[in-house]
């Protein structure tokens, strides 16, 4: 890295670090999908003993994002059920409706009816099973195309099963052999998940980073929308 920034100051260049987010301690994983299942708004089908989320059957399903979960509630007539659904779910900080998504710039087309924002310390799993013994076969697995929302747990190996290395090195050997392979070693616990992010953090030192080898440049705190326009500017690309 020393040498690339020593050369981009030779050239003159602007250089500048940009982190997406921060990242919180968070203990508290909240099961918002399990929520919506007990009270009779998520359907699943079965295959082969494993229960796998029906989107077109579900009355209400949520698509979770670390400390945020879009809620998609089929009928408008379903939202008073949804609403009563998650009040008072322990980690859950606020629902937003119409206005709060408005608020907050989150009212665009494709986002859920609810947006769910967890509390400081909780974030949202995908999880809908009530049963470990019925999770779909992609649970165990890195496949971030079928699990209806981010899984962080994705991160870990699952601790509780002693051959996990074993399975995960022999899953290693059978990919340089360019033979099918398997990595089922994720957990189904996600209490290892100990950071998260996606509310608006209560510090700003909690938040994203923007640094700046000219920073008389940068007016101090950036919003999140005004960084497109920062780095076309410090590019000379913003036609001024």
């Amino acid at each position: 890295m020393g040498p690339l920034l020593d050369d981009a100051r030779a050239r003159g260049r602007t250089v500048v670090a940009l982190s997406e987010y921060g990242i919180t301690r968070v203990s508290r994983p909240v099961d918002i999908n399990r929520a919506l299942r007990r009270a009779g708004l998520l359907e699943v089908h079965t295959q082969d003993g494993m229960e796998y989320l029906d989107p077109g059957a579900s009355r209400a399903f949520a698509v979770a994002d670390h400390q945020l979960a879009h809620v998609y509630v089929r009928r408008a007539e379903d939202l008073a059920a949804t609403r009563a659904a998650l009040d008072g779910l322990p980690g859950l900080a606020e629902l937003l409706d119409d206005e709060g998504k408005k608020a907050h710039g989150l009212d665009h087309p494709r986002a859920g009816e609810l947006v769910a924002v967890a509390e400081p310390d909780a974030w949202f799993t995908y999880y809908y099973w009530l049963h470990d013994d019925r999770a779909p076969d992609f649970a165990r697995l890195v496949d971030i195309h079928r699990k209806p929302g981010y899984d962080p747990a994705e991160l870990f190996l699952d601790p509780v099963d002693p051959y996990v290395r074993v399975k995960a090195a022999t899953a290693l050997a059978r990919k340089k052999l360019g033979m099918r392979y398997r990595m089922a070693v994720v957990p189904l616990d996600p209490s290892p998940v100990r950071g998260s992010h996606g509310r608006l953090p209560d510090r700003d030192e909690d938040g994203p980073v923007l640094i700046c080898s000219r920073p008389d440049t940068v007016p101090g705190r950036v919003a999140a929308t005004d960084v497109k326009s920062l780095l076309l500017r410090l590019a000379g690309l913003d036609g001024s």
